[in-house]
């Protein structure tokens, strides 16, 4: 495997960055995870802009220009050979002191990681998954906005163990307010009444790039959607629910805290917006 680090592809063994670098001492960066269908890496423009906006709302000066960027993402697939994958683009705070103060830190690190992946067993996206809702609730929008895609994803994990000891693959977090946010690296969408709904960003949810391909298919699909307030209850009463993500692309949910979703099986809305955007992609979107 060839990583990209600041400008040097280096195998997976060599590659590194310092111990005194902001990224892992503070969790100081922001970070893309980017599918990769048929040699072409999926929205990479929506993921830049996001990644350049992140930067830019904490401070952080990215070292390349957006195509200099796009450059080396695809020189870093077409080492790895990567038809289809997974692209992970990380740029912290670079090497600094121990302190907090980011002046310390003089230039940006930059690392590129292209691999396979496969976020959950197949047989799940036929048959639908379980989620739970947890105690551990999502960083509110006034402490930091949830549309920076930052590295420290504390928060995150420990849902996700929340989510594994209840035997289940993901957690629905809810913000301080008790309205639904987002899970731990997906968003969330319900379906009632023919209407798709998903939280809206300021309510702690990433403004994710599949969530919004997402409401662009139901469009061109003339199917309701856009954003509302939910809570558990809207949860536990949806016609139907999934998930969104780079990673998980169209998760069909069956149910939540033990409420059977609909018939307990993916409903129709989900298999057309999931079939929707299988057919995106195979495309070339």
């Amino acid at each position: 495997m060839k990583i990209y680090v600041n400008g040097r592809f280096m195998e997976k063994s060599d590659a590194s960055v310092s111990v005194l670098d902001h990224g892992l001492l503070y969790g100081d960066g922001v970070f893309e995870g980017i599918r990769v269908y048929g040699g072409r890496p999926f929205k990479l423009k929506e993921h830049l802009v996001r990644l350049y906006d992140s930067a830019k709302a904490i401070m952080l000066k990215i070292p390349l220009e957006t195509q200099q960027m796009e450059d080396a993402i695809n020189e870093t697939l077409r080492l790895n050979d990567i038809r289809d994958g997974y692209v992970r683009l990380v740029v912290t705070r670079g090497q600094g002191d121990l302190g907090l103060d980011p002046k310390s830190c003089p230039m940006a690190s930059v690392i590129i990681i292209a691999s396979d992946i496969q976020l959950y067993p197949e047989q799940h996206y036929e048959n639908g998954i379980e989620v739970v809702t947890v105690a551990t609730r999502r960083v509110p929008s006034d402490c930091l906005d949830p549309r920076v895609k930052s590295l420290n994803y504390l928060n995150n994990v420990m849902a996700k163990m929340e989510a594994a000891r209840a035997g289940c693959l993901e957690a629905v977090m809810l913000n301080t307010e008790g309205y639904v946010a987002e899970c731990t690296a997906d968003n969330i969408f319900v379906v009632r009444e023919g209407v798709i709904s998903t939280p809206p960003p300021y309510h702690g949810a990433l403004d994710g790039i599949t969530m919004r391909t997402v409401l662009d298919l139901a469009s061109l699909l003339q199917i309701k959607a856009g954003f509302s307030p939910l809570t558990r209850y809207d949860l536990y009463t949806a016609h139907e629910c999934f998930l969104t993500g780079t990673g998980a692309e169209i998760m069909p949910v069956t149910s939540v805290d033990g409420r059977q979703v609909g018939n307990g099986v993916p409903g129709p809305l989900t298999r057309k917006i999931s079939a929707a955007f299988r057919e995106m992609v195979c495309a070339g979107n």
